[in-house]
C-alpha cells in the first residue's frame, strides 16, 4: 500500500492544482485510467486484470451509509465565527454564548442551535484561512454591539451621578524616593519623624 502511495505522489501529484476534493477525483480518475494499462512488477499483471480477484475478496458494505458530515459541539465565542479546517464562518450573533453543533461535508458548512435551529449555512470554502461572513450575520452584530455600548454609556452615567466624589491625597513623588531609600532621607529619616 504504502508503495501505491508513493506512486501516487511521485507521478500524479507533481505540478498539479486542485480546486477541491471533486476536481482531485476527476483528475485521479483520468490519470488512472492511464497508470492501470502499467504492468506492475510484483503482480505480473495489469492492475485492471486483477480487480475481480480483489472483489471477491473484499466484504460486502453495511446496507447503511456511513455518516458523511465532520460533526463537533462548541460554545459560540463572542465573536460569533466557527472555525472549521482553517477557514471562520459567521454564526447568527444571537447564539453567541449558547453551544451550537457543527456539521460540515464537502460542500457545506451548517452550524444548529441546541433545538435544531439552524443558526448559519455556508457553502464550504478550500482556500486557506477564509473570514465567510453572512451579511445579515454582520447587520445583527452591529445593532448588538451598538445596543452594549448604549447600556455601558447608561449605566456609566447612572455611576457618575450616583453619589459625591471621594477626594484623594496626593503626595510628591519626591515623598516616594525618599520613603523606598532611592535618595537621601530615605526610610529612617521618615520613621524619626514619625
Amino acid at each position: 500500500m504504502e508503495r501505491a502511495d508513493g506512486y501516487l505522489e511521485t507521478s500524479f501529484l507533481p505540478g498539479r492544482h486542485f480546486s477541491g476534493p471533486n476536481d482531485f477525483n476527476l483528475q485521479l480518475g483520468e490519470w488512472l485510467k492511464v497508470a492501470n494499462r502499467r504492468q506492475h512488477r510484483t503482480l505480473m499483471a495489469h492492475p485492471t486484470e486483477r480487480w475481480e480477484a480483489d472483489r471477491a475478496g473484499t466484504i460486502a458494505l453495511p446496507p447503511v451509509d456511513p455518516p458523511s458530515w465532520w460533526r463537533f459541539s462548541i460554545r459560540l465565542g463572542r465573536d460569533h465565527y466557527v472555525h472549521v479546517d482553517t477557514c471562520d464562518y459567521s454564526v447568527d450573533p444571537a447564539a453567541i454564548g449558547r453551544t451550537v453543533t457543527v456539521l460540515c461535508d464537502n460542500d457545506q458548512v451548517l452550524v444548529l442551535a441546541a433545538g435544531g435551529e439552524i443558526v448559519a449555512e455556508h457553502p464550504r470554502r478550500w482556500a486557506r484561512h477564509q473570514t465567510i461572513t453572512d451579511p445579515d450575520h454582520a447587520a445583527t452584530g452591529n445593532v448588538m454591539r451598538r445596543e452594549v455600548h448604549r447600556q455601558q454609556g447608561s449605566r456609566r452615567a447612572a455611576a457618575a451621578g450616583s453619589g459625591p466624589l471621594v477626594e484623594v491625597e496626593q503626595r510628591k513623588l519626591g515623598s516616594y524616593d525618599r520613603l523606598f531609600t532611592v535618595i537621601d532621607g530615605g526610610a529612617d529619616d521618615q520613621r524619626e519623624a514619625g
